[in-house]
């Protein structure tokens, strides 16, 4: 099976030209509405270890967020919505339309194979005071067979490694919500793209590093089992 990996929030950098509008606002940036902490560290190691390409961004979200589409509410956040919209247009232009447009190039050398684009994030593990009982979230959606019976087999070959783990199909989020895979599953056939999205916890990278170490590997070697076995 062919394997593209992407990281939308992989960073909380902002462009010299955008400062000012987050001037004060460095918590906000560093905080997980900023970024996905980890999330880059495990994608750069399952590119590595499968030898298949990566596409990422490190600028932060709250400039564009690259996982949501042009109409959706939130693509700009409360201090990028105060530009004009051809400073937002500018955005677009410079990091929202070059992300899809590499991952894009990649899939259509694919076309013709199943190819399997995996969009590597994490979740912050209290959300409105509320504790999240989810370590690892594979989200797909249910109505695409390949897609479930991927996450199925993933699932089963993270717990075989870690069987301490919380592993949930579509949780914390729902994988039919606004997203690029969302997106991506309206413009190819189901026998062409698998989109996935794997969540992890950020308690992870933001905890022992030994354990976040151990955490990555196992998902990274879960990985390449399920993609050995796919048909």
């Amino acid at each position: 099976m062919n394997l593209v990996l992407t990281c939308e929030h992989g960073g909380n950098k902002v462009p010299a030209k955008h400062r000012s509008l987050f001037e004060g606002e460095q918590r906000a940036l560093d905080s997980h509405r900023g970024w996905d902490p980890g999330a880059l560290d495990l994608a750069r190691q399952m590119a590595r270890r499968t030898k298949r390409p990566l596409v990422f961004c490190t600028t932060t979200r709250l400039l564009v967020d690259l996982n949501r589409t042009r109409k959706h509410p939130s693509l700009f956040s409360e201090w990028s919505r105060r530009l004009t919209d051809a400073e937002r247009e500018e955005l677009l232009n410079a990091h929202w339309l070059p992300h899809r447009a590499a991952l894009l190039e990649h899939l259509e050398r694919m076309r013709g194979e199943t190819a399997l684009h995996l969009s590597v994030h994490s979740f912050t593990p209290r959300w409105k005071g509320r504790v999240r009982n989810v370590d690892i979230g594979l989200l797909h959606d249910p109505s695409r067979r390949r897609e479930r019976e991927v996450v199925l087999a993933w699932r089963k070959a993270i717990l075989e490694r870690d069987p301490t783990l919380r592993v949930y199909l579509n949780r914390p989020y729902f994988g039919t919500a606004d997203g690029l895979t969302t997106e991506l599953r309206a413009r190819f056939p189901a026998r062409d793209y698998l989109g996935i999205e794997i969540e992890v916890s950020q308690r992870f990278p933001q905890g022992s590093p030994t354990r976040w170490a151990r955490v990555r590997s196992d998902l990274t070697n879960s990985l390449v089992e399920v993609l050995d076995a796919a048909p």
